[in-house]
């Protein structure tokens, strides 16, 4: 067997192309058999039995394919082989050749000419389905991070007196519905899309109401001078902020199922639109990201800001203050976990709650600079008593 396959990189997957055993023989001789998903039958329909090969004129026999999401284990494979990009789609695409006989680990040569097993229309075709594959693949990992932190978004919104929040829950049920008719039927006919096409309002509303509560806490951390009134407000941004983070995911989700649907819509409506209607999604998608990032980001400014205030007064409130601390953490960690469930790029660390004692050995080495030996030492000795006592007294307040 002469074997031929089809790499095709859309910046987000990986799709392989072509007869089922040289697609699985390839992913298996690169280590990436079992992190690969099955194209499903969308993609035979989209590139039709016996289609004719772009450069060759034979026939491609079998319309077989999987999909990768691109890591640092399968990007390996876009720069191993140098995909080049197609003139009209744009998509880093190439053909690699495998030699007879179909051993694993045969498949030794790319195609150095610039060609394509697929014509334009087909290559936009996958680029729609690899779009696809991405947002079930980030739908299920949000399912995942839901399941994780054990948050029910439909409680949260229940629980609140907007009433759009409450046809949030509707929302996802009329989606929910249309992805298993869609799933059964493999099309969404004009029908089944007229069921779900006004949900995106109702998604982009409920995120807009998540984002302002997060602003709402970020603002409350923000005007909160008192160190005890600090640390209650950091205690209730635990659980309140982990709350909305789970909406937001929930809103991501949706909006990622109302994508698929709409890229299948467009995919049976006017297929000629498909290339450009999925580079609209993925703009619009970065827009989302953005929004959601510039409000975590400024969340955990002024979470940084509170455990500045609350180290600068360790001194007389060690409990409080390593209470801010603790809590901030605590919700640093969870907008760093949703920042990467939804790949978001952040760099910020943990923060470190002040010692006590480092704060009153750097108190009396400030006395020391300022008395001379003898008055040092009585001063020292009274701030050392006085604050034995206040902080005595800061123990039991707390």
């Amino acid at each position: 067997m002469d074997s031929e396959i089809q790499l095709i990189s859309d910046g987000d997957g990986l799709a392989i192309t072509g007869d089922p055993t040289a697609v699985e023989e390839f992913l298996v001789s690169e280590g990436l058999w079992s992190s690969s998903k099955d194209l499903g039958q969308r993609l035979k329909s989209v590139l039709g039995t016996g289609a004719v090969v772009a450069q060759a004129g034979s026939e491609i026999g079998a319309n077989s394919g999987r999909w990768l999401k691109l890591t640092e284990e399968s990007a390996h494979l876009v720069n191993k082989y140098g995909l080049r990009k197609a003139t009209k789609t744009g998509l880093p695409t190439g053909v690699v050749l495998g030699k007879k006989g179909g051993q694993i680990g045969a498949f030794v040569e790319f195609v150095k000419r610039p060609r394509s097993l697929l014509n334009p229309a087909m290559l936009s075709g996958v680029a729609g389905i690899m779009a696809q594959a991405a947002m079930q693949q980030s739908m299920a990992e949000i399912t995942a991070y839901l399941a994780r932190i054990d948050e029910k978004v439909d409680d949260v919104l229940r629980n609140q007196k907007d009433a759009e929040l409450a046809d949030m829950i509707g929302a996802g049920d009329v989606i929910g519905r249309a992805m298993t008719i869609r799933d059964q039927v493999g099309r969404v006919s004009e029908t089944l899309w007229s069921t779900v096409q006004n949900t995106p309002e109702t998604i982009a509303s409920t995120q807009a109401y998540a984002l302002l509560q997060l602003k709402a806490i970020a603002e409350k951390m923000e005007r909160e001078t008192k160190i005890r009134g600090l640390a209650k407000t950091a205690k209730e941004a635990k659980r309140e902020v982990q709350e909305w983070l789970a909406v937001l995911a929930r809103c991501f989700q949706l909006q990622d199922a109302i994508d698929v649907l709409e890229l299948d819509r467009v995919l049976d409506a006017s297929p000629e639109e498909l290339d450009a209607y999925r580079r609209g999604l993925k703009a619009a998608r970065h827009d989302r990201l953005e929004l959601i990032s510039r409000s975590t980001e400024s969340l955990l400014a002024r979470m940084n800001v509170a455990v500045g205030t609350a180290n600068a007064k360790v001194l007389l409130h060690p409990t409080a203050s390593r209470a801010v601390v603790d809590s901030s953490n605590h919700v640093a960690t969870g907008v760093l976990d949703f920042h990467g469930l939804l790949g978001i790029e952040s760099g910020r660390q943990s923060w470190e709650a002040r010692r006590w004692m480092d704060a009153a050995t750097e108190a009396r080495d400030k006395a020391l600079e300022k008395a001379g030996p003898v008055a040092a030492g009585i001063a020292v000795g009274s701030v050392a008593i006085a604050l034995k006592v206040l902080q005595d007294r800061e123990r039991k307040a707390e």
